[in-house]
């Protein structure tokens, strides 16, 4: 190491971890630097969050050291690792959302004045450390209850350099975050990196990794793979390193003879409490994305087409004639689906089996038709490469992209007409997308109609024929397939031009 080179503050050497003798970790070998953003990524199930888990003291190792400064340390608890400098903020927030910022902050560590908590120096400080992350829009004495997604990120960040942390490893900080957001976590992850603290970034966003991180490492299958300066790599290099295998490109071309053809649902002039003056129309065979901000209405729209947040006026119509769903239930026998947002939430029922969550809209909705749909399940799955032990492993224990393929299984098992997607694709790796992605092109190739919705601008631009831009609750206008993301930023924003109008 030269004169000027930065230290080394955590190194990980053989570390190996198994859970019920399944290795999930072999002979990893890491190291973070003072003042560097080390990217971790790997396609789900790659081991990612069992090293965090492992450095955090969740889980404690099969083999392997972990040095901290030189000085091998072993945690058995979180805690541990908390007074050792080494904080983590994970995916699912841990906060009390009754209690205020600076509760949550120093919970358990309350400084005090004499017998007593001293929520003036509690508050206090709590706000210095927010000031330290560029953040004034975040009073210490607001319970985190009423706070953002966004906001709530912030206060587990501040809660992690509360402890004086010198390494801060994040899970998917963006996942839940909308793109303004977004960028004040990148200025807050800058921040960090001047003050001189090592930052161990997750994520399965490729333009994330590549913004932010000095270093990359590569997982996969539970092995490094590789570890090479970001400036070395792009996104294709990345890619074929974490799956293995190259991908030409993330969004497949249709496949042969897929075309536009009859209309299956036309919506006219039709409004709820969140929505007004929504006309759209679905050809079966097309791909129709859903673009906007956060907040916009797109998954109020979905959902109204679903039932779930029925429109009271306007009309619809489907394969040609009335359908006006007052539940999710009238709509699934129309066959429409509806892929969530939320697959954990909303979509799979976690302790019950991989072969329950797949058959659980047939029981409910077509109970004749379940030792059919029974049948068809094992090569459904198969079709779909779920990996998993068996048909009878609990849903919980797969990794994010197997899950969200579940949730897919589940639908496609009542043929449905209409495909309703609410960001199908968040929170999993590139593989999986793609796998998600290819189910889609097939399913129009069927002569299924599509709407998806997403966050991601690249994705709504490149697997989509006609891209819908909503702004307040009302659809601002259509663009064509070769739009650009300037294009539907100007609509989603209100900010036309005359070529984005065109």
């Amino acid at each position: 190491m030269t004169r000027d080179a930065p230290a080394t503050v955590l190194r990980v050497t053989g570390l190996t971890k198994g859970f019920f003798g399944v290795p999930v970790l072999q002979d990893v070998a890491l190291e973070l630097r003072a003042g560097e953003v080390h990217g971790l990524v790997g396609e789900n199930g790659a081991g990612k969050s069992t090293l965090m888990k492992l450095l955090a003291g969740v889980h404690q190792r099969d083999a392997g050291t972990v040095e901290l400064d030189g000085r091998p340390v072993e945690f058995s608890h979180p805690t541990q690792a908390h007074v050792a400098g080494l904080s983590t903020v994970f995916q699912e927030f841990n906060l009390l959302p009754e209690r205020t910022v600076a509760e949550n902050v120093y919970l358990g560590r309350e400084p005090r004045r004499g017998p007593l908590v001293d929520r003036r120096a509690m508050n206090a400080q709590t706000t210095e450390l927010l000031a330290q992350l560029g953040i004034d829009s975040i009073r210490a004495t607001a319970a985190v209850g009423t706070l953002s997604v966004a906001q709530q990120q912030i206060v587990e960040i501040a809660k992690a350099i509360s402890y004086d942390a010198r390494i801060i490893s994040m899970d998917e900080p963006t996942a839940a975050l909308a793109g303004a957001e977004v960028e004040l976590l990148y200025g807050i992850v800058r921040r960090l990196k001047e003050r001189g603290t090592a930052i161990l970034y997750v994520s399965h966003r490729l333009k994330e990794i590549f913004d932010l991180c000095d270093t990359i490492t590569v997982l996969k299958d539970g092995r490094v793979v590789d570890t090479r300066p970001s400036r070395e790599l792009d996104d294709a290099a990345l890619v074929r390193l974490m799956v293995g295998r190259p991908i030409s490109a993330y969004f497949p071309d249709e496949l042969p003879g897929t075309a536009p053809g009859e209309d299956l649902l036309e919506i006219s002039g039709a409004g709820n409490e969140q929505l007004d003056s929504i006309t759209l129309t679905l050809r079966g065979g097309e791909i129709v994305g859903l673009a906007g901000l956060q907040g916009s209405g797109r998954t109020e729209l979905v959902e109204a087409v679903f039932g779930a947040q029925p429109f009271t006026r306007g009309r619809m119509r489907l394969d040609g004639t009335a359908y006006a769903p007052t539940s999710p239930r009238q709509a699934v026998k129309r066959r429409v689906a509806l892929i969530t947002e939320d697959r954990k939430a909303q979509g799979l029922s976690l302790n019950q089996s991989i072969l329950d969550n797949a058959l659980g809209v047939i029981r409910s909705v077509f109970p004749g038709r379940t030792a059919a749909a029974r049948a068809a399940t094992p090569g459904a799955l198969a079709s779909l490469e779920v990996a998993a032990r068996d048909l009878d492993q609990e849903v919980q224990y797969l990794s994010g992209g197997n899950q969200q393929k579940v949730v897919l299984a589940k639908w496609l098992a009542i043929d449905p007409r209409v495909v309703l997607l609410d960001e199908p694709t968040r929170g999993i790796d590139v593989g999986a997308k793609v796998a998600v992605y290819r189910l889609m092109r097939q399913l129009a190739a069927e002569g299924k109609a599509i709407l998806m919705v997403s966050s991601e601008l690249p994705e709504v631009l490149g697997m989509s024929g006609r891209v819908l831009v909503m702004r307040d609750g009302r659809i601002a206008g259509e663009l064509p397939a070769g739009a650009t993301e300037e294009q539907v930023l100007q609509l989603a924003t209100g900010a036309r031009t005359g070529e984005a109008a065109s």
